[in-house]
Parts: C-alpha cells; structure tokens; sequence
C-alpha cells in the first residue's frame, strides 16, 4: 500500500506563512480526492481543514477558507496546503488523507507534518 507523506511543516512566527505538501507515487493515477486534516494535541479528535476532489472541486471548512488554500498538480502527484497569516491556535499536527474507497484500501495517510506557530 502506497503512503501519502505530508511535508513542509516548521516553526513560524504570527503571520507568517507555510505551504504543506502531499504526495504518493501515482496518487494522481487512482483517481483520488484529498483531504487535509489537523490535529492540536494528542486527545483531540481530527479535525478537516479543506478537501478537494479528483475533478477539482474544493471546499475549506468555516474557519480556514480565505486563509488556507488548497490546490494540486497532477504532474507531480501532488497536493497543497497554502496557509497565510498563521496563527498560535494553527499549531496542529497536519495531515493528508485520499477520501473514499477505493482510494483509501490503495493508498494510506501517513504521520503527517508538525506545524507550530509562536505569537
């Protein structure tokens, strides 16, 4: 089973900036959508930051949408997170998952990339 590796992660200062990235080696060849997901503290539950689907749909859940930016090139298997004017409540665990099956029996979501924020 392919593994979708989220990276691009740090430490970042309030208001700065970070672009995420997901990728799996022929993730674009199964027809999949992606889900980007975080996750604050070890005991919170997961929570969905944006989806976009294979056909290029996108939705941001209420609180992200006009500061986080989901997009993709197929070329390179690859799906972004852009996330603009961070701040310390952005501190999460973020993460990338294919959505539905049969995407998730081919492909898994991985350990994700740590994102902190300092005010």
């Amino acid at each position: 089973q392919v593994q979708l590796m989220a990276s691009g992660g740090g430490s970042v200062q309030a208001g700065e900036s970070l672009r995420l990235s997901c990728t799996a080696p022929g993730f674009t060849s199964n027809r999949c959508g992606l889900d980007w997901f975080r996750q604050a503290t070890p005991g919170e539950a997961r929570r969905r930051v944006a989806t976009i689907t294979y056909d290029g749909t996108i939705t941001y859940e209420d609180p992200f949408e006009g500061r986080f930016t989901i997009s993709e090139d197929k070329t390179k298997d690859t799906v972004y997170l852009q996330m603009n004017n961070l701040g310390p409540a952005d501190t999460a665990i973020y993460s990338c998952e294919p959505r539905g099956q049969p995407c998730r029996s081919r492909i898994s979501r991985g350990p994700g990339t740590q994102v902190t924020v300092s005010s």
